[in-house]
């Protein structure tokens, strides 16, 4: 996941992931998320890399993107865009059980459970805990994938069963 703040050279980190790779791209400066969004996608098609724009499912749709991020707050707008761009990638966030088991009734293709680890993002912030997340993704019925303070030793604690994969922010820092 890109982040303005955590991640300063996105375009190095994606350079950096292994082919099959998925890349959201988020940004808080609408646009800078467009040309952000534009710039990885050149990249991503030379690399071959999924790119989801996140929170924006025109732009998404404008740009030729892989698909759709939706966070939390918007998950229940799921079965309208898929609707809408059935051929696109659709996933989203849920920071709890309940979140999860919400997002699994919607039509969407994975869901990113955080914030398993203490986060950068969320100083201070509660977090699920390896136990509690392997838990939750184990019953979500959909693909789910770790993200939060997530780092080459604790990634051990994430259960094979319960991960499709993992998703980093700070670990990419490159």
């Amino acid at each position: 996941m890109t982040d303005d703040e955590r991640l300063p050279d996105p375009l190095a980190a994606v350079r950096a992931l292994p082919r099959g790779s998925m890349v959201v791209v988020r940004d808080r400066d609408n646009d800078q998320h467009e040309k952000l969004s534009r710039d990885l996608l050149k990249l991503a098609r030379k690399n071959g890399l999924a790119i989801l724009v996140a929170a924006d499912p025109l732009m998404a749709a404008k740009l030729g993107a892989d698909g759709i991020h939706l966070p939390e707050i918007c998950a229940k707008e799921a079965t309208y865009w898929r609707a809408r761009f059935p051929a696109m990638m659709l996933t989203t966030s849920a920071h709890s059980a309940r979140a999860v088991m919400l997002a699994g009734m919607l039509p969407v293709d994975a869901i990113f459970l955080s914030p398993v680890f203490a986060t950068k993002s969320h100083p201070g912030g509660t977090t699920l805990t390896a136990l509690r997340a392997n838990i939750i993704a184990r019953a979500s019925g959909k693909p789910v994938y770790a993200l939060g303070g997530i780092d080459v030793r604790n990634a051990r604690l994430l259960a094979r069963d319960a991960f499709n994969g993992i998703a980093a922010i700070g670990a990419l820092a490159v």
